[in-house]
Parts: structure tokens; sequence; C-alpha cells
């Protein structure tokens, strides 16, 4: 009997310790890339998401070839929401107001108005010179576009978003790239052009929108690009290209911590993520596909 007793007692310590020192099981993933062809950003999209692709015969980020395109996905399936017309060549950053879809490509923004898709997009181009137009975010009636290889961001008024004003320069930052907003405050993933990630690059706050100063809210260097807030709004989200992942950052402690991802294929070039619905989506420009990670 006392053999048996002391039998159970290890047998529970050790079904104890196991329990409490096992390593956190990765989230599960998803893989979507039908009909994807360089795909750099996403966004939220009637309980889905916008897929915007280059479509290129190569992978180049400046490209004029005119084949870009947007995917929308969602639990039904997909489809092009608006095809290969000719009007978009690297689309990027998007956002959505009152059916008007915006979108970096290249040097412009370009303006579908969604309940009539087949007329002629707006386009509203940004001064010469500003070649990188990456992403966009918007507080109120003012909507911001980062322009990586300047190091501007532009500021154009959208409270007609049938009439949206002229981009004015708003802010110098070293290589915008994500952009997100919330509660008045932006956070800026930065992202260097030439490929080296310098100790500017960094993710950076600016706490008033109406005064605009950027401060460093994580100094760890990189060459980051996608930025989100989680869906319970305690974490920013942000993908980095060197290394390749995506890690999440403490609002509170500023901590940064790896999200760890089982994946046959890793992540090569992680871009322009969107959480929405308990899910990161995270679209692998070079590997043409979109990464889906329960958060």
């Amino acid at each position: 009997m006392k053999k048996t007793i002391l039998t159970s007692l290890s047998m529970m310590a050790a079904l104890s310790l196991a329990s409490c020192c096992s390593t956190p099981k990765a989230p599960a993933v998803t893989i979507f890339d039908e009909g994807l062809r360089y795909c750099e950003s996403t966004y939220p999209y009637e309980g889905g998401i916008l897929i915007a692709n280059f479509g290129s015969s190569q992978l180049d980020p400046l490209n004029s070839e005119g084949k870009g395109y947007i995917v929308r996905y969602g639990e039904g399936g997909s489809e092009v929401l608006i095809p290969a017309d000719g009007n978009l060549s690297g689309p990027r950053g998007m956002y959505l107001r009152e059916g008007h879809l915006f979108i970096c490509d290249v040097n412009k923004i370009v303006v579908y108005d969604l309940d009539h898709r087949d007329a002629a997009p707006q386009v509203i181009a940004l001064p010469e010179g500003e070649a990188f137009v990456n992403d966009l975010a918007a507080d109120g009636d003012n909507l911001y576009a980062s322009v990586t290889n300047t190091g501007h961001i532009f500021r154009l008024d959208i409270s007609d978003p049938a009439q949206p004003g002229r981009p004015e320069l708003w802010l110098e930052i070293a290589g915008p790239n994500g952009l997100v907003i919330r509660d008045g405050e932006m956070y800026v993933a930065s992202y260097s052009p030439d490929g080296e990630a310098k100790s500017e690059h960094v993710i950076y706050r600016i706490p008033d929108l109406q005064n605009p100063v950027a401060e460093p809210f994580v100094t760890v260097p990189g060459q980051y690009d996608g930025i989100a807030f989680s869906g319970d709004g305690k974490w920013l989200y942000v993908t980095n290209w060197a290394p390749a992942g995506v890690s999440r950052i403490d609002l509170q402690t500023r901590q940064i911590d790896s999200v760890a991802l089982t994946l046959e294929q890793p992540l090569v070039g992680p871009a322009d993520i969107t959480v929405a619905d308990g899910r990161i989506y995270i679209p692998d420009l070079p590997n043409s596909r979109v990464v889906i990670v329960e958060e």
C-alpha cells in the first residue's frame, strides 16, 4: 500500500511539473495563396480582408507595369475585387471611408469608389521624388500617408472622401513605413530604403497629432514594415524583414517578444499586417502568400 501511495504521489508531482513548465503551443496557422502575386498589404473588409497584389512579372515595388489588383478573402472564399485595370502597379497600404478605397501605389494614392468600380479611379499625385508611398492611417477627417524613401508623412483632408484634399507635408521621420493610430496617438514602423537597418530605424510614437513630434518607442533597430494593434488593444504587432518575423510590443512596458510560428517555409518578407476577428493576417510578399495566425 505504501509503495502504491508513493507511486501515485510521484505521478501527480510529475504531471503537475509538466503542466506548470510546459512550453506554450505555437498558434494555429493557415496559409492562403490562391490567386496572389507579390501581395504586400492587407486590410479588414466585410468580415474578411483585402489583399493588395503587385501582379508584376518580378518582385519590384517601384514597377510601372500596371498589373496590380486587389483580392477580397473571407470565410466564403476569395474573389478579385479590383482587377488589373492598368491603374495600379505596386499597391500597398489601404484605407476605406464611405465606400471609397484609398490605395498607396508607388508615387501616388489611387481612390476607387467601390459602388462604381467600373468608373476610373481618382489619382492623387504626390510631389516629385516621393517614390515609395507606403501606408495610410486616419484620425477623424485627416488621412496620413507615409513615404519611405524621403522620410515624409503627408496629411490630406478626407472629410468628403469623394473629393479628397491635396497632400500636405506633415512630419519628417526616418524611413516611415507602417502607420497605425488610436486615441489620438500614431505609431510608426521605420524601414531603411537601402536595406540596411540603422539606429534610427525603430518604432516611433507621435503622442499628439496636433503638435507632431516623433519619439522612439522601441529602440531596437530593424527593417520594420507592418504594424497593428492587437484585438484587446494591449499590444502592437510589428513585422520585420531583418530578421524576418513578427513581434509583439507591450504598450505598457514596451517589452518586445517574438511571435512563435510553425511554418514549413519560413517567412521571408512579412509586410503590411491586419488584425481582425482574432486573427493576424501576415502578407509574405516574396512568397506570394498570406499567413493567417490565431491571436
